[in-house]
């Protein structure tokens, strides 16, 4: 399976400054070729027939004019390279698989193809050395942490460099020679059909996904260190003093960029601490599980900001507690519960374990023990007490329970099939596998339309 891998670099000042200009250089092809694109769509709508499209290239020999002299500097491969990335993301925008190719800014972070024309890895003396350049642009040896040392027979074709608040990594890609299984995720779901509700209780795996407890599953919870913690609590506090001291600062200043920086840097740290949490966590949950399911969530619908709310009678606008969601979809966010589902994804197909997914309605409302779904089951963010049995347990632990057992009666339905992006959220078109809804929502439909006032009573009962 082909794999990637990333180290971190350490250029010198000079390497460092050389490596800035041809990030610099890289981006003036792409914003060339963006604003290109964008006259020449406006050009082939006013002045073509309808349905008369520009041409999609990958030149870029000729922005290199007497306006831009600091092109002809930079290695033509790497303005070559830009320009194809450029093409390839286009490609993908038509298929739609991204948005159309945008301008890039000029901040601090960037990044570099370099093709075998322009590098050159060799072992010396046991030691592993990266050497960038030509012969015209020599830059010598970049130092490299190789943590991780690479063999003869994976050698890259092409490596990246990037720049993210002052640090450098570079990365590539590689076969590690395993051969990922044949086994799609209906297979998987056709050979637990076969089996037995008792049996796939010991086989599935249900995670609950949230901001107090990342990862909780039936058996477990993971949860960061304390240490982890306490740091980060401390980067936040000294985040927010960067912060107002910015707000005062000159823009423009060099105090102000120092200030950028740092505030990028504790950015990049916490991005560190989240991802090195997910990537243990994901791997524990991977080893000691045979079916992972997991929550159909739409983050995107989640983490929206909160709608204003307008009086009709008086003409003011109400209070609709923007900042209380504001700090919701940043706590949902910067617990990376996407990132985790990407990871778990990844790691499970590694090991030829499948990974579905359930509905997510009413998780932490529905009662494990005995199914009954009410708003004021979760009294708080971590008790839950069922109104009608009186079990109690952990909201999240309780959630972790449901999506486990509605998985086994997805699984068991006969009318149970796959759909989503993946082909990996099981769905069923009968009832029997469906939460049913509160009591207090039927009898208000009931009131509100007479005429089904029976079905609703009917299928209260059955949910009793």
């Amino acid at each position: 399976m082909l794999t990637g891998i990333q180290y971190q670099a350490e250029p010198n000042s000079d390497q460092a400054q050389v490596f800035s200009q041809w990030m610099g250089c890289t981006r003036v092809v792409w914003n060339a070729k963006t604003e290109e694109d964008r006259y020449l769509r406006k050009f082939a709508a006013w002045c073509l027939p309808v349905g008369t499209y520009p041409p999609i290239d990958q030149g870029y020999s000729q922005y290199k004019t007497e306006l831009t002299p600091w092109l002809k500097d930079c290695p033509s491969q790497l303005l070559r390279n830009s320009a194809a990335i450029w093409y390839q993301t286009y490609q993908k925008f038509l298929k739609g698989g991204c948005g159309r190719p945008q301008r890039k800014k000029r901040d601090g972070t960037g990044y570099l193809w370099l093709t075998n024309e322009l590098f050159r890895l060799e072992k010396i003396n046991g030691q592993w050395k990266l050497y960038i350049g030509t012969k015209r642009n020599n830059l010598g040896e970049l130092k490299v942490n190789w943590h991780r040392k690479p063999r003869q027979d994976q050698l890259p074709a092409s490596i990246w460099i990037r720049k993210n608040s002052g640090r450098w990594t570079v990365s590539f890609s590689y076969d590690d020679g395993h051969i990922a299984p044949d086994t799609t995720n209906n297979d998987h779901l056709k050979w637990l059909q076969q089996c037995s509700a008792e049996q796939l209780k010991h086989v599935i795996t249900g995670i609950d996904r949230g901001v107090a407890r990342p990862v909780q599953t039936q058996d477990k919870a993971y949860l960061p260190r304390q240490a982890v913690i306490a740091k980060q609590e401390g980067r936040e506090k000294y985040l927010k003093r960067c912060q107002r001291k910015l707000a005062r600062q000159q823009k423009g200043s060099n105090r102000r960029e120092q200030t950028k920086r740092r505030i990028a840097s504790l950015h990049c740290q916490t991005a560190n601490a989240r991802k090195d949490f997910l990537h243990w966590a994901s791997r524990q949950v991977v080893d000691s599980s045979q079916v992972i399911v997991m929550e159909d969530l739409k983050l995107k619908s989640m983490t929206k900001r909160a709608k204003p709310k307008l009086c009709e009678q008086t003409g003011k606008w109400l209070r609709n507690n923007a900042s209380a969601k504001s700090g919701l979809n940043r706590a949902l966010l910067g617990a990376g519960l996407y990132k985790l589902e990407e990871y778990l994804t990844y790691k499970a197909e590694r090991k030829g374990k499948p990974v579905f997914k359930v509905s997510p309605i009413n998780t932490s409302r529905e009662c494990a023990a005995c199914g009954y779904i009410h708003p004021d089951n979760r009294q708080t963010q971590s008790a839950f007490r069922c109104q009608r049995c009186g079990h109690t347990d952990n909201a999240d632990h309780n959630a972790a329970l449901v999506i486990r057992k509605r998985a086994i009666q997805l699984i068991l339905h006969p009318g149970t099939g796959l759909s989503g992006r993946r082909g990996n959220v099981l769905t069923s078109t009968g009832t029997d596998a469906k939460p049913c809804k509160t009591r207090e929502t039927k009898v208000t439909r009931a009131a509100v339309c007479p005429s089904k006032k029976k079905a609703a009573i009917s299928l209260e009962a059955r949910c009793l």
